[in-house]
């Protein structure tokens, strides 16, 4: 990290200040966003829908930026020294995103998951040496990393997963399957939960692991949705070996392990962080509509544009409480679980405003800029209610943790 001020010396004005001028250095300003009914993209789908060429360039791009935001000190912020992080507090990660977002730089997206979800349980459950070899270069975007959570027999039911990882000597042998992968055709390396001990109830037998993705055994295919696009994947493992020092946490405790980062995927996600149409749950862009389709005058729609408002307004506020809790130290609770449930409700009010408001248009594709383009909003809320853990899911956790209601009744073990 060169030119830069030790964390135990440096104040948030030196840093705001390091900050600027590394940014006004390498880096366009951002223009002034401004919405304007056809002008610029109409696109306001949910996913990512590259080719594989653009998603390879924009991989490079988001690789290159973040070598070089790393190197000038900035890259892990609030991380332990020892791993390459610089052991700030966490008001100056924030001041460091608010600059940024100042600036026009590549998307980071392809890091989402690896640094928002994977790397803060390998810092928590992994051995020293997976430390060591996998903690700078996630942060350094040296490597990409993904989830392998989903099962397609598990559904949102995580115990319920079958993948095996049967011990050999020094290593572990992984057979089975997982679904709905994001990043996996770009990731080198994955988090996976496989069974141990079958013989254990389903939550005891699990255990975790760091798995190469490019290992002899492992093979990726793309999911194609009904968006049209394939953002997410299939992953198959056919006797993939892995170390055992690549293992999470102790045997058959990966339930442990799966929690952490369950819980940082929620705070992600809940937080807009995986949405890429984030953006969209402002009500300027729907403004825009309502205008154009001549409904601004109309009651009902006037109310669902409110309804939008209000209910967005109040999921930024608590998720504003929950990362305030999070920057303190403490581990993301039960509050994850309703900003995720919340950003879903939201996206559905925006899909029924823009139904009621489109009507036929929405269908059917008949060349005019920002109408038809919505279908792709549509057609993925579905998908983001049940990333991460259904909406079913979400509202058996605020039961049962947060109104304390009765744990739902189940068959299983």
């Amino acid at each position: 990290m060169p030119d830069t001020i030790t964390s135990d010396a440096i104040t948030e004005d030196q840093f705001r200040a390091e900050a600027e001028s590394f940014l006004a250095s390498h880096a366009k300003p951002r223009g002034e966003e401004r919405v304007a009914w056809g002008q610029g993209s109409d696109n306001v789908g949910l996913f990512a829908e590259k080719t594989p060429e653009q998603e390879q360039a924009e991989v490079a791009e988001a690789k290159a930026w973040r070598r070089q935001v790393f190197d000038a000190g900035f890259g892990w912020i609030t991380g332990p020294t020892e791993y390459g992080g610089r052991g700030l507090p966490g008001a100056y990660e924030r001041i460091w995103q608010s600059l940024e977002s100042r600036y026009d730089v590549p998307s980071q997206a392809p890091f989402g998951i690896g640094l928002g979800m994977v790397a803060p349980t390998i810092l928590a459950h992994a051995t020293e040496p997976v430390k060591q070899r996998y903690l700078t270069p996630l942060w350094r975007g040296e490597i990409v990393a993904c989830q392998l959570f989903s099962e397609p027999g598990a559904g949102s039911d995580l115990a319920g997963l079958q993948t095996a990882a049967v011990r050999d000597g020094d290593e572990w042998v992984v057979t089975g399957q997982k679904v709905w992968t994001s990043g996996a055709q770009f990731s080198d390396i994955g988090e996976i939960i496989c069974r141990t001990d079958p013989d254990l109830p389903k939550h005891k037998g699990l255990t975790g692991f760091v798995v190469d993705m490019h290992a002899p055994g492992v093979e990726v295919r793309p999911l194609r949705q009904m968006t049209g696009g394939a953002s997410f994947n299939e992953v198959f493992f056919n006797e993939v070996r892995v170390p055992d020092d690549h293992r999470l946490g102790d045997v058959n405790q990966g339930w442990t392990v799966a929690l952490t980062t369950l819980m940082n995927e929620r705070a992600a996600i809940g937080g807009g962080g995986a949405a890429s149409g984030a953006s969209i749950m402002g009500t300027a862009r729907l403004l825009e509509l309502v205008r154009h389709m001549g409904r601004a005058d109309d009651a009902l729609v006037r109310q669902q544009l409110a309804d939008v408002y209000i209910n967005g307004t109040v999921a930024r506020y608590t998720n504003q409480r929950a990362m305030a809790k999070i920057q303190a130290g403490q581990l993301p609770g039960p509050e994850m679980s309703i900003a995720k449930l919340a950003l879903t409700r939201n996206m559905q009010r925006v899909a029924q405003l823009v139904a009621s408001v489109l009507g036929p248009k929405l269908v059917a594709d008949g060349g005019e800029w920002g109408t038809y383009a919505w279908a792709e909003f549509v057609l993925g809320v579905p998908g983001m209610r049940v990333a991460g853990g259904t909406d079913e899911v979400m509202k058996n956790i605020i039961g049962e943790r947060v109104l304390g209601l009765p744990k739902e009744p189940s068959g299983s073990k």
